[in-house]
């Protein structure tokens, strides 16, 4: 196996380019230019096309009509950039157009701060565009694992045909690791295989067969139509694409819950509470939509409480106590802003918690 060191935002770039993106849209903001001044450099060497559009609001409109081609098409930002996006990766969902889209969080609310936060979960996986839709949202903690999805991001999203999220954040994309890069794969669009897609109608086509790209729908009844094939996607997605991590649950009796980057400090604080005999664990969900709900309740049957670590206020607390449904207590540790929890924070409050069990 041949590693490479590579920084985190150039290596994820390159792991698109390497499943087939060749449009990439973009705009830079810290702390995830690197990407797109990957890309700038990158896509002319592949023949494909980078563009940095004049704002992100551009940007996202760009993706949606090279998504309409069938192409595979990324985009990224952090935080304030992908909030102007929002109006455009709702149309995107709305029109079932599949494409990826990066967010590499950092601290808010507004400007916030340059450096790494969690707090777009909220944003991500309850929506942050109007109307009712969902993204299949990924939340890599490693800049392997952010590789690793990339083998099969642009596949889901077009078997689905919805836009694909990964909720990174400034941590993983500026810091440096070793990691194995997927060979290049010979993508091309085949009109066959996406009779959605506008490939082109020529005079004597069947009009019948005539690709419309459109989240435009006048008539109620139709746009219920449409809407309840959206939901019996995601409904599909949820039975099938859930993803998640277990790491010494078997027998825990404080389960931690965390995910991306906050995950890796949690696991840590697992090895340093199992050295003092404190029967810890971490459940740590890969995709945040869909939330794994019914194996968290399952991995944490036999736990006496869990305790949900997070790089923000607290927002997947909800999903997680969605998920343990008043069956265990639940507590929360974290900080708002840029500042990440550390492992002897963790560990001080799973010993306050076990005080209480």
């Amino acid at each position: 196996m041949a590693l490479t060191l590579m920084k985190g935002s150039e290596a994820i770039a390159e792991a698109a380019i390497r499943n087939g993106a060749r449009f990439f849209f973009g705009y830079p903001i810290t702390p995830q230019t690197e990407i797109p001044e990957y890309m700038s450099a990158r896509m002319p060497e592949i023949g494909g096309c980078y563009l940095q559009a004049e704002s992100e609001v551009s940007a996202i409109n760009m993706v949606y009509g090279a998504a309409s081609t069938g192409a595979r098409v990324i985009t990224s930002s952090s935080s304030p950039g992908v909030s102007l996006k929002q109006e455009g990766i709702s149309y995107c969902a709305g029109a079932r157009l599949p494409c990826v889209i990066l967010n590499v969080m950092r601290g808010g609310p507004g400007l916030g701060s340059i450096q790494a936060s969690q707090g777009d979960y909220f944003q991500a996986v309850k929506g942050g565009g109007n109307g009712d839709y969902h993204l299949l949202t990924y939340a890599p903690a490693s800049i392997q694992e952010a590789i690793n999805i990339f083998s099969f991001a642009f596949d889901k999203a077009e078997k689905y045909r919805i836009p694909v999220l990964f909720l990174a954040d400034g941590i993983m994309c500026q810091m440096m690791e070793p990691v194995e890069m997927p060979e290049m794969i010979d993508f091309k669009i085949d009109p066959e295989a996406k009779p959605w897609a506008t490939t082109g109608f020529k005079p004597g086509d069947d009009p019948a067969k005539r690709a419309i790209i459109n989240s435009l729908f006048i008539n109620t009844e139709e746009l219920t139509e449409h809407n309840n094939l959206l939901q019996a996607t995601y409904r599909e997605i949820e039975a099938n694409e859930v993803m998640y991590e277990t790491y010494l649950t078997e027998d825990a009796d404080i389960v931690i819950t965390a995910f991306g980057t906050v995950a890796r400090i949690a696991k840590s604080a697992v090895n340093e509470l199992r050295a003092q005999g404190i029967k810890a664990g971490l459940f740590r969900p890969i995709t945040v939509w869909p939330f794994p709900y019914k194996e968290l309740a399952e991995v944490t049957k036999n736990a006496k409480a869990v305790l949900d670590v997070e790089a923000n206020e607290g927002q997947m607390l909800q999903d997680v106590k969605l998920a343990i449904n008043g069956v265990l207590p639940v507590d929360y540790f974290g900080h708002c802003g840029s500042l990440m929890p550390t492992t002897a924070e963790i560990v001080a409050k799973v010993l306050e918690m076990k005080e209480g069990i």
